[in-house]
């Protein structure tokens, strides 16, 4: 009898789990993260394939992405603050769908058509498909964007409640997910391409997201029928200011003026206010978008958690990444695809790694002393990557001019390019990187050292461990104290930092593209990181003071004193 109530209670318990909100908004952002991961593996692809097997439509894609979110991402965030959950989330949820569809459809035409379209008004129609599959493409970039924040910054904290550690636990799965689909899911769709073709691939991907569209807004509106909370949202912080502001100017009034006069004066600014609330001009309209810009942009500063927003922002400025540069570079040390695919699984395993020691640590040491140790353990990691610089085999060496071939090539001087590829001819996705190194492969250079190459990816995917329990410590503290009604707004001016200095990285490369510079590109990235922990240290000091301040003085503590400066 205890047998089968206790096997009865294990059935309710497995049940309830895979029937709570918590399982279908990790199912829904399984769901569509996959979809996001084929895409951003495929369109590279797409585009080298296009054009010729050159790499500038996809650099100008980058550019346009990165330049988007960038510009727009405090608008965006703003536009989730302002809008309801639900209603907000249709527009969030289709957009990036249907702009896959649109986008795969329109590669397959170009694909089968891709002669006929040449010749057509001397090659004008295909460069507009071009033009439009970028659009599009950047027009899903910027919706996934404002999806992920919908969800990755508000329904997970409103779904989790006041539980710090449910939080915890529920951002450490969604990035382990994260993880999985940005392996597995260009894998699929790889696959698929290399026995298959291009236009199977493209059918592939718009097949995939019309199905799952449909999945997901499903997932998430269970979700929200799931967590009454999520009907309820904060109203807009200026919206509270202006009703005081009112309360001031009236009492004044009541002070100042006879009941009569003060009423009238009271009901003339009435009228005033409710005619420009009603018919706001014209330059006033097309100069929201501005002022919400800058607004987003001031809101940020004015955070409690800006130094440390901004040192997660500054991880972005690194070449010790799994991205299209490290690849390239390794190639020209001699590493080949299999290599390389072994070490972007084993950093995989390194960044779950992390994702699971943060949790731990947490528990037993707090929110914001596990940034400092997630901070300390990622700078040690790195100090390898340092040391390869100076190792055996390293070809680092700044008397090699990274423009010369250049400057001979512009001058018409028929001096031979080099045979290795340059760091800047790498620019697309760390999978398509893998791709040319794979096509490239006969072709290796001979090394006469491993010591360097290995003492460099040692570092960057032991550092990964530290880097992911960084970046969930921030997104955490962020989540914690950040108003409900601005978590849009901040969250979007965080996603600009991250593309900002993202962009300056790729600029640092341009500026740097010969592997005999690689060095010192490995010593600035640290640097970079360094300066980002600093900046996280003066923070995690200053929080933890005036906690301690606050438990010394009893007097002083406040019912509003943020609940993630608790440790």
């Amino acid at each position: 009898m205890e047998n089968t109530t206790s096997k009865k209670r294990c059935c309710d318990s497995v049940r309830d789990f895979f029937t709570s909100a918590k399982f279908l908004i990790y199912l829904g952002h399984a769901l569509s993260t996959w979809g996001d991961r084929m895409w951003n593996f495929a369109v590279a692809v797409f585009l080298v394939e296009l054009y010729g097997n050159s790499l500038l439509l996809t650099a100008v894609y980058g550019l346009v992405v990165a330049g988007s979110v960038l510009l727009l991402g405090a608008i965006i965030g703003d536009w989730v603050d302002k809008n309801p959950r639900l209603r907000g989330k249709k527009p969030d949820l289709t957009p990036p769908n249907i702009s896959f569809i649109l986008c795969g459809i329109l590669l397959m035409l170009v694909f089968q058509f891709k002669e006929q379209l040449t010749v057509l008004y001397n090659g004008w129609l295909l460069t507009t498909c071009y033009i439009l599959v970028i659009t599009i493409a950047n027009i899903a970039n910027l919706a996934s964007t404002a999806m992920s924040i919908t969800i990755q910054r508000d329904w997970v904290v409103v779904v989790a409640g006041d539980d710090r550690s449910s939080l915890a636990d529920m951002n450490a799965t969604v990035r382990i997910i994260d993880q999985l689909t940005n392996i597995l899911a260009p894998m699929l769709v790889g696959q698929i391409m290399a026995f298959g073709s291009h236009f199977m691939g493209c059918g592939f991907i718009s097949g995939w997201n019309l199905c799952s569209m449909c999945l997901e807004y499903f997932l998430l509106w269970k979700v929200y029928q799931k967590t009454p909370a999520l009907a309820i949202k904060a109203g807009k912080k200026d919206t509270g200011d202006q009703e005081l502001k009112h309360l001031n100017i009236q009492k004044e009034l009541e002070n100042t003026e006879g009941p009569a006069e003060g009423s009238q004066l009271m009901n003339e600014a009435a009228i005033v206010k409710s005619d420009k609330e009603k018919n706001p001009g014209c330059c006033y309209q097309m100069s929201e978008p501005l002022r919400t810009f800058r607004d987003g942009w001031v809101a940020y500063y004015n955070q409690s958690i800006f130094f440390a927003g901004m040192s997660l922002a500054f991880l972005y400025m690194t070449v010790l990444g799994f991205d299209c540069i490290t690849t390239g570079y390794a190639y020209t040390q001699g590493l080949n695809g299999s290599i390389l695919s072994l070490l972007m699984g084993a950093s995989a395993v390194s960044g779950i790694c992390g994702t699971v020691a943060f949790t731990w640590v947490r528990k037993k040491c707090g929110l914001i002393r596990t940034g400092f140790i997630a901070g300390m353990a990622q700078l040690s990691c790195l100090m390898l990557c340092v040391v390869s610089v100076f190792a055996p085999g390293s070809p680092f060496d700044l008397s090699v001019s990274p423009f010369d071939s250049m400057i001979s090539h512009l001058l018409g001087n028929n001096a031979p390019l080099p045979e290795a590829p340059t760091m800047s001819s790498m620019l697309t996705t760390e999978a398509q990187g893998l791709v040319n190194v794979s096509m490239q492969a006969e072709e290796m250079p001979h090394i006469e050292s491993y010591m360097s190459i290995s003492l460099l990816f040692a570092g960057v995917i032991a550092a990964r461990v530290g880097l992911w329990s960084f970046d969930l410590t921030v997104t955490q503290l962020i989540q914690e104290n950040v108003a409900e009604a601005e978590r849009g707004v901040i969250n979007g001016v965080q996603n600009s930092m991250n593309y900002l200095l993202d962009l300056l990285h790729f600029v640092m490369v341009i500026l740097a593209p010969n592997p005999e510079a690689f060095g010192l590109l490995v010593i600035i990235s640290v640097s970079f990181v360094a300066m980002g922990h600093m900046m996280y240290f003066r923070f995690a000091f200053r929080s933890l003071r005036s906690r301690l301040f606050l438990c010394c003085s009893p007097e002083q503590k406040t019912d509003a004193d943020p609940p993630s400066l608790a440790v």
